[in-house]
């Protein structure tokens, strides 16, 4: 069980510096001064719309992986603690008495 744990945190991880990086590579809408005045021109690679799409893919794909190893890290995480609160070990506050009232 351990070597899963470390294994899903080695991949998101992995998925966390990929995300980084496709999100950083992105352009704004119109970000270069051609789409300031309607200019369909791109420096791109791929061209105009292709990098946009694929780069768009690959930030969908890699917030879902992100996600689902989240997910996974806190159930795996959960089971090899056992039972685990928030709360375990805190003192529960006094019940006080009712206020009386003024009369």
């Amino acid at each position: 069980m351990q070597i899963l744990f470390y294994f899903v945190i080695v991949v998101h991880v992995i998925v966390c510096f990929f995300l980084i990086g496709v999100v950083l590579l992105q352009q704004g809408r119109s970000a270069d001064l051609a789409g300031a005045f309607g200019g369909q021109g791109s420096q791109t690679a791929f061209g105009p719309r292709a990098a946009a799409n694929v780069l768009t893919r690959l930030t969908t794909w890699s917030a879902i992986i992100f996600m689902c190893t989240s997910i996974a890290l806190v159930v795996l995480y959960v089971r090899a603690q056992g039972t685990h609160s928030v709360l375990e070990g805190t003192k529960a506050a006094p019940i006080s008495a009712p206020a009386k009232s003024g009369k």
